[in-house]
């Protein structure tokens, strides 16, 4: 049995400004920031690491327990875990050098946490031993002078992949979805960024909150290496027995105008291949959730989400989970699914280990949050890249079925690559 000291104190401070103040004597580094909605959690340090939540037992303050505070109000919020997992777990080809620098950790407990949520905004500590009044005393006079933060432009290049690889790959994948083996597969592109001068996981994280982006702003940061992003993909979601996902495959451009996005997003909506495309995953997302759930409400039809680059078909998903399926539960029976893999999923994931050229590590894998009372969410880490202050690499992808063009798939990766890059700032 793990037992953890948790305190909590409430803050005025702008959890990012205070992240930025304090982020430098940490290396350990974890962010899940929903820009839409008070769902922002960002942590400093390692306290613990785990590979399973089921043994663990928390005491908060002055020995209150998590029973008596999990669904209470104020500052006492249950210790808040990170979990950044792979794409393919078990892939036996090696990542690039970036990716495999990251341990292959379940659940990160921070030593500090920054928190944001319907509750308020609070700065936790957290221990293996009682909390030392002081430190939580020493972490809110800190917090409390957080100067505002800045953004940073930093000049980049973009060495280009191979077109050919590319077209070999789309003709491996056709060849597989005409033989019956697969419906979808979805194919990515890694390009390797270099920077003019070096920059950090902060100038990084900082433009992708304060700009354009939409979605949920990740960070996951080992010693020199961070991975980050913007993806607008939730994958779940727990409060409770109350359970949310979603469905988001099918893509095209938004435009500069409301006028021509909307014609675009009508055009999408029509589209056949796009429609089977998102059946796909909401296929399987149903499925998932009629297996361990109750009460499950999934359109028929899909929406349109739009983005400040491109615009998504969508169908939101919500159910209530049956007593004793944990969310680790549910993100393991839905990651990953058809709208980053293909379908069949296993199937799929066997073609991409085959025919794309890399290991995705982390991209396109199931990242997030859970606390202390079982609630929490991942989203799916798209629209991101991995880096060391000098040098990465960025990522992006597309579903690709029996009427996929080579051409437009690669076009249509290009549009997803903007999320990633708008994080240095152009």
């Amino acid at each position: 049995m793990t037992r953890i000291y948790t305190c909590n104190v409430p803050i005025e401070a702008d959890v990012v400004d205070a992240f930025c103040w304090l982020q430098k004597g940490f290396t350990d580094q974890f962010v899940y920031y929903d820009k839409q909605n008070p769902t922002r959690y960002m942590g400093l340090g390692r306290c613990i690491a785990l590979p399973s939540l089921r043994d663990v037992e928390y005491e908060y303050g002055e020995g209150s327990s998590l029973r008596e505070v999990a669904g209470g109000a104020g500052a006492d919020q249950p210790p808040v875990f990170f979990s950044f997992n792979r794409f393919d777990a078990t892939n036996p080809a090696p990542a690039d050098e970036l990716m495999a620098s990251f341990p292959r950790l379940r659940f990160m407990l921070p030593e500090i946490v920054l928190i944001e949520n319907e509750r308020g905004r609070f700065l936790q500590v957290n221990s293996l031993g009682p909390v030392y009044p002081g430190r939580v005393a020493h972490f809110t006079r800190m917090v409390a002078a957080a100067p505002p933060r800045q953004r940073a432009v930093i000049p980049f290049s973009l060495e280009p992949d191979s077109r050919e690889a590319w077209d070999e790959a789309m003709g491996a994948a056709l060849a597989a979805i005409g033989e019956g083996r697969v419906s979808k597969v979805v194919l990515s592109r890694r390009l390797r960024l270099v920077a003019e001068h070096p920059f950090s996981s902060k100038d990084l994280l900082v433009n992708l909150i304060d700009g354009d982006a939409r979605g949920t702003v990740l960070l996951y940061r080992y010693a020199d290496v961070f991975f980050c992003g913007c993806t607008p993909e939730l994958l779940v979601r727990k409060r409770g027995d109350a359970v949310a996902s979603m469905c988001l495959a099918g893509t095209c451009p938004t435009r500069a105008t409301s006028a021509e996005s909307d014609a675009l997003a009508e055009a999408l909506m029509a589209d056949g291949k796009n429609r089977a495309e998102h059946d796909y995953v909401v296929q399987l997302i149903r499925s998932v959730l009629d297996r361990v759930c109750y009460d499950v409400d999934v359109p028929a039809v899909p929406e349109i989400m739009r983005l400040a680059h491109v615009q998504h078909l969508y169908t939101p998903a919500r159910a209530r989970v049956l007593a004793g399926v944990t969310l680790t539960d549910l993100m393991e029976d839905l990651h990953p699914t058809p709208a980053v893999a293909g379908t069949p999923v296993g199937e799929a994931k066997m073609l991409l280990r085959a025919i794309e050229p890399y290991n995705r590590g982390l991209y396109a894998g199931a990242c997030g949050f859970v606390d202390g009372a079982g609630d929490g969410e991942f989203s799916v880490a798209l629209r991101t890249g991995v880096f060391d202050g000098e040098m990465g690499y960025v990522y992006g992808g597309c579903g690709i079925v029996a009427s996929s063009d080579a051409d437009a798939e690669y076009a249509e990766i290009d549009l997803k690559l903007r999320t990633i890059l708008s994080a240095f700032g152009a």
